[in-house]
C-alpha cells in the first residue's frame, strides 16, 4: 500500500510539470507539419499546464499550430530555439525574432528566435529585415 502512494505522490508531483522534454535531433517529428526535427537553431516546444510536450521543427510550426489556441498561449511553458546557442531554448515571450533572407528556416519562413529582440538586431542588421517581439510575430503569421 505505501508503494502505491509513493507512486501516486510521484504522479502528482511530476506527472503535470512543464519542463520541457529535450529534443531528440534527427528522431523526433514536428507536432505540426510532421517533418524531423532536424535544426538546432529553428526548433521550437511548447509544453502545456498539464505537462503535454509538442515539439517543433520550427518557430512558424509552432505559431501556426497556437493560431486559434489562445488558452494554449497563455497557460503553456513555449519556447523556442536561441539562434545565438543552438540547442538551447528560451522563453518565446520573452524572445526576440527576425525575417531575414540571411537566415533561411526549415519550413521557409526565415524566420529566427533570440532570447531578445536587441540580441536579433544585434545578429541581424540588414534594413531589409523584420524585426518582431513575441505578439509581432504571432500576428504576422496568423
Amino acid at each position: 500500500m505505501k508503494r502505491i502512494v509513493f507512486f501516486l505522490v510521484l504522479f502528482v508531483m511530476f506527472g503535470c510539470s512543464k519542463t520541457p522534454q529535450p529534443i531528440n535531433y534527427g528522431t523526433d517529428m514536428c507536432h505540426f507539419c510532421q517533418m524531423t526535427i532536424v535544426t538546432k537553431t529553428h526548433a521550437s516546444q511548447m509544453v502545456t499546464d498539464k505537462g503535454k510536450q509538442y515539439k517543433f521543427d520550427a518557430i512558424e510550426c509552432m505559431i501556426r499550430f497556437l493560431g486559434d489556441k489562445q488558452e494554449l498561449v497563455e497557460k503553456s511553458n513555449l519556447l523556442i530555439a536561441n539562434y545565438k546557442n543552438p540547442g538551447v531554448m528560451v522563453n518565446a515571450k520573452a524572445g526576440g525574432y527576425v525575417i531575414s533572407e540571411e537566415i533561411t528556416s526549415p519550413m521557409g519562413a526565415n524566420l529566427t528566435g533570440f532570447a531578445s529582440l536587441e540580441q536579433a538586431k544585434t545578429k541581424i542588421n540588414n534594413p531589409k529585415a523584420e524585426y518582431f517581439d513575441w505578439e509581432g510575430i504571432f500576428k504576422k503569421l496568423n
